[in-house]
């Protein structure tokens, strides 16, 4: 049967949601102050002293970004990119290198992408038994199309007998193991299709230690401008903790999501692309302190120099491999710097570490960090998209027999990278 992709309405999703403006009006008028330091958020035996949670991002949060971030808000929880459950199970070995922690990291924290429930079991029992993490997050918020068309990631909450399934298997087999599980997960499809209240009670009912939501819907992509009330919903809904997440890009945002949800805490997505400092600004702030982090070029030209150390001890000694992987990095660790083209390019054209220090040491160490990119927005900036569904998925919050044996047939991309 062939695929079906539905075009969600989009054209009235702001109006949907006729509190949006309002809401967030309020919160711009809020002094971005905290009436004292931040609560720590204990998820079963781990306890999160900086509720502030860096959100897997693919090709990004490996381990060396995760620990330069790490460095700067040493209290947090930094969640390692998104691990398919099938190429888990298959032992895929970069599914098996993106588990990988380093010996510094406090807590080894994993997310787990799937549709099959028998597979998602088999993916964490894998990894408890070989002692892998200290927390596994549930990934029911990604929008990307090559997820959605396979009922996967954010369209997942839909059907509530399989996000129910896929969260019961699971933490039966992490709760004796004293390892929490947590679920991320976005508003919904679009506005007329919303999941974010009920996928929220499930995962408290079925054992989540907490919930992060994504304030935009499927159909909004990562386009305009979250929607905070949404999370304020979640929270005055659930008794468990809720992170929220969307347009955070420095710690006064982060303060006023807090001050405007009441949310336990942060996580934090596109806004520390190329800003890993950014978790000190927001631990600072949470704490009660107003310091905060803006390196000069300088300083920047040395996280620069050891990201790629790291790449390189990520990649098993592969030069190449880890400053092609820096590049997106240098992108953004350079976005709103005077460097000119040339400089970028010749950043670009990078084969070995020699390459990259050569680029960093002709830098001029004494440029100020830009006042025009401070606490502004980065990486993907996408409006409303046509939303990706696998055949009839609308007909019903529940799936058929049909539906499943469709889901669960052998999928190459879910079993490789």
């Amino acid at each position: 049967m062939s695929e079906q992709e539905t075009i969600l309405n989009t054209s009235r999703q702001r109006e949907a949601s006729p509190d949006a403006k309002d809401c967030a009006d309020a919160g711009a008028r809020l002094e971005p102050v905290l009436a004292g330091p931040l609560a720590p958020i204990r998820l079963g035996d781990v306890m999160v002293n900086t509720p502030v949670m860096l959100s897997p991002m693919a090709g990004v949060t490996n381990w060396p970004f995760r620990v330069l971030c790490e460095e700067y808000g040493p209290d947090g929880l930094y969640v390692a990119e998104m691990v398919t459950a099938r190429a888990l199970v298959e032992r895929n070995p970069k599914a098996l290198r993106l588990c990988r922690f380093a010996p510094s990291e406090r807590i080894r924290s994993l997310q787990l992408y799937g549709v099959n429930p028998s597979i998602m079991e088999q993916a964490a029992r894998f990894l408890v038994d070989n002692g892998m993490m200290d927390h596994l997050d549930l990934n029911f918020g990604c929008p990307v199309p090559k997820v959605t068309r396979r009922g996967g990631g954010s369209a997942l909450p839909w059907k509530t007998d399989l996000f129910t399934e896929i969260v019961q298997r699971v933490v039966a087999v992490c709760e004796p193991a004293n390892i929490p599980v947590t679920a991320k997960i976005r508003v919904g499809l679009d506005h007329e299709h919303e999941t974010f209240l009920e996928a929220g009670r499930i995962a408290q009912e079925e054992g989540c230690s907490a919930v992060t939501l994504h304030a935009r819907t499927t159909a909004e992509y990562y386009g305009g401008h979250s929607d905070w009330c949404r999370i304020g919903e979640l929270v005055s809904t659930l008794d468990i903790p809720v992170f929220g997440n969307g347009d955070i890009w420095g710690a006064e945002d982060a303060i006023a999501m807090v001050n405007e949800t009441g949310c336990a805490g942060v996580a934090i997505g596109r806004g520390c692309q190329g800003r890993p400092w950014l978790f000190g600004n927001i631990g600072n702030a949470f704490a009660g302190s107003d310091v905060r982090i803006n390196p000069t070029l300088g300083e920047v030209g040395r996280i620069i120099m050891r990201h790629a150390e790291l790449l390189t001890e990520f990649y098993d000694g592969d030069e190449r491999m880890a400053v092609h992987d820096l590049r997106k990095h240098v992108a953004w660790y350079l976005k709103g710097f005077p460097v000119g083209g040339s400089t970028r390019r010749a950043f670009m054209e990078c084969e070995s570490l020699k390459d990259v220090r050569e680029q960093v040491d002709a830098l001029d160490p004494n440029i100020e960090y830009p006042e025009r990119v401070v606490d502004q927005p980065r990486g993907r900036v996408r409006f409303a998209k046509k939303v990706h569904l696998p055949y009839g998925w609308l007909d019903s919050r529940t799936t058929t027999h049909e539906e499943r044996e469709r889901l669960f047939g052998d999928d190459p991309m879910d079993a490789s990278y």
